[in-house]
């Protein structure tokens, strides 16, 4: 249950993050939106590394970070691309398709096997997703697999899908060869000054830009310092592909915000998916974990 618990919280800090992000941010472009909540969430995963004690290290966890470094930082830039060109009730379901994903790579890196119920619950997270994308106007059983064609943000965030299934199962094997507060706080670390530099050196963000609104900064860096721990503890408990699907309630969230915030049209339709994945996540939770 606390994997569970820890994963809701995750998905809400991750949906969160989004809305505020894309709310006060998209004036910005998609390189500058992403490292605003990294940026300003530097301070706190850096801090917390003073209180952290440095495990065991072997071959296994310095390759896994090595690889997760380009794993993590390619589909975050596709993410945050996707959630500034496309409504949020469009994208972030696509991330669901990130436990499908999972069944193959947990395997190959984790040697996880969900068992048929965690296969039905999974399958319904995604089909959730499916209904996601229907049109209360026009029904069409194609319409949701055109939009990954015609929807820019759509499509981009299937590709991050995909990166994201391969990072997560190397991340947690990483968290098997040290600690969870470890590598999460080391890892996104280095991953915000990688960004920064690489970002910087091919001028692509600006940092006067970073610095016009630091309050509405520091509550993306929070919302993304919660990500991060909710996260790290919840994958460390539980197969990988179970707590990944219960992270995409984040779309549950999405869409909520969708319809408060951004008044994103179809939101009938897009909530009765997210509820189908939220029954996804439920069949999860009490038959497969």
């Amino acid at each position: 249950m606390d994997w569970f618990i820890l994963s809701v919280l995750t998905a809400f800090s991750v949906a969160s993050c989004d809305a505020w992000v894309k709310k006060w941010f998209s004036h910005l472009n998609h390189y500058e939106m992403l490292v605003y909540p990294l940026l300003y969430g530097f301070p706190l995963t850096l801090a917390s590394l003073f209180f952290v004690e440095v495990p065991p290290l072997d071959d296994i966890f310095y390759l896994s970070f090595a690889v997760s470094v380009p794993l993590t930082i390619v589909p975050l830039i596709l993410y945050m691309k996707a959630i500034k060109v496309s409504p949020l009730s469009l994208t972030v379901p696509y991330l669901s398709f990130t436990p499908v994903f999972m069944v193959g790579t947990g395997y190959l890196f984790l040697n996880e096997t969900p068992d048929r119920w965690g296969i039905s619950g999974i399958v319904s997270v995604c089909a959730g997703s499916y209904i996601l994308n229907l049109d209360g106007k026009k029904w069409s059983i194609i319409n949701p697999l055109l939009a990954v064609c015609k929807e820019t943000g759509s499509w981009l965030m299937l590709i991050a899908a995909f990166i994201f299934s391969f990072s997560a199962v190397i991340g947690k094997l990483a968290i098997m060869h040290s600690s969870v507060m470890f590598f999460q706080m080391t890892f996104f670390v280095v991953v915000t000054i990688v960004m920064m530099l690489i970002f910087m050196m091919f001028r692509l963000i600006k940092l006067k830009h970073l610095a016009e609104s630091p309050l509405k900064g520091c509550v993306a860096g929070i919302l993304l310092f919660f990500h991060i721990l909710f996260h790290g503890f919840a994958i460390s408990m539980t197969k990988a592909a179970y707590m990944v699907s219960v992270k995409r309630l984040s779309t549950l969230f999405g869409v909520i915000y969708g319809g408060m915030i951004f008044h994103e049209e179809n939101i009938p339709v897009r909530f009765a998916g997210a509820l189908f994945m939220f029954c996804g996540a439920v069949i999860i939770l009490l038959k497969a974990a």
